[in-house]
């Protein structure tokens, strides 16, 4: 048994990103955010559909075809494959912690 909110270190220089399952046809991440953001101009644009909810903390999504999407703990979105979409804001005073699973048709 595992605790997603056990193992996250006090210091994050990066995103912490952790697989918890996965097989060919999914992929399941605990991902631990701390003040990260997407770098300038860059856009994720992937093949697979992803869900996502934030557990803990709080962020700001954005979309190249919509409006930013701020998000609490226990907001959750679905992210259609090659959607593109970034992260502008998480919070810095505490973790901001992500389940995010990832899949394809």
């Amino acid at each position: 048994m595992e605790n997603l909110f056990d193992e996250i270190p006090e210091q994050l220089p990066e995103e912490l990103v952790s697989i918890l399952a996965e097989n060919k046809h999914a992929r399941i991440e605990r991902i631990v955010s701390k003040g990260h953001r997407s770098p300038v101009g860059f856009w994720y644009d992937q093949n697979e559909h992803e869900w996502v909810v934030l557990l803990a903390g709080a962020a700001t999504l954005s979309f190249d075809d919509g409006e930013p999407l701020e998000m609490k703990a226990g907001d959750c979105v679905l992210i259609p494959a090659y959607r593109k979409h970034r992260v502008d804001w998480t919070t810095a005073d505490e973790p901001t912690i992500w389940l995010a699973v990832f899949y394809r048709d």
